[in-house]
């Protein structure tokens, strides 16, 4: 049998990362030897024989504690907002000084959502229109999600590689958002409304027919396998791994 793998959760008391705790407790193959609040001293992950991390604290405190753990070896799991390209190159910098660190940044774990938005990008090279909307909590604090940031992104690129063009809109006065936000020229709307969890339809259309891909998230436990996922895999992928995607095998 072989050994367990050591996790430490940042941002324990939160919503995600105490479930992230109960994740790992559960797990036959993993063992919890640390859990970090805010504030805490960075320095129990190492007393406490950490061989990985879980990061799912705050924005201003991710990149600090990311640098952290692979300044000690130390793999990475990351499911917290605010890396901006800025921040994941930096990070790519700090990984190649350290190349046998993996670290996985994810903006959702929940693998029906990594499919769904995989399956959209496939779609999207056939459809004339594609737009996104993302349905969240009201106490979420970013919008457009990194989900849909990354679903807007995925699509971006197929279309782009396809040879597709930008999808019709004869759009010439509106409110401001309106539109929603535009990521890499698609159109990505929010929605912030008490009783959702997580939501996310791509709405793509050609003449004649529409394709609605959805995923729902009706708790926060349905993001515990691509956790668990990325702890067990993150070893063997050194490097910076961007989205859950590079850890299945979806063929492209």
């Amino acid at each position: 049998m072989s050994a367990q793998i050591k996790v430490a959760v940042l941002g324990a008391a939160g919503r995600m990362g105490s479930e992230a705790v109960k994740a790992v407790t559960e797990a036959a193959d993993m063992e919890l030897v640390a859990s970090l609040g805010r504030g805490d001293d960075l320095q129990q992950i190492i007393d406490a024989g950490a061989t990985h991390v879980v990061d799912l604290s705050v924005p201003g405190s991710t990149e600090d504690n990311v640098r952290f753990a692979v300044e000690h070896g130390l793999h990475a799991v990351v499911g917290t907002t605010g890396w901006t390209e800025e921040r994941r190159a930096n990070l790519q910098l700090l990984l190649e000084q350290n190349p046998s660190v993996g670290v996985l940044i994810a903006p959702n774990f929940a693998l029906g959502s990594v499919l769904a938005s995989a399956f959209a990008a496939t779609a999207a090279k056939y459809f004339e229109s594609v737009e996104v909307i993302e349905l969240h909590h009201p106490n979420k604090v970013d919008a457009p999600s990194g989900t849909a940031v990354r679903t807007a992104e995925l699509i971006a690129q197929s279309r782009k590689e396809a040879g597709v063009g930008a999808s019709p809109d004869a759009t010439e006065t509106q409110l401001e958002g309106a539109r929603g936000a535009v990521v890499d020229g698609i159109h990505v709307h929010s929605v912030r409304l008490r009783g959702l969890v997580a939501h996310q339809e791509v709405l793509l259309g050609g003449p004649g027919e529409q394709l609605t891909l959805r995923h729902d998230s009706y708790d926060r436990a349905s993001f515990m396998p691509g956790v668990l996922l990325g702890l067990r895999t993150a070893e063997s992928m050194p490097g910076l791994t961007y989205g859950l995607d590079g850890y299945l095998e979806l063929g492209q």
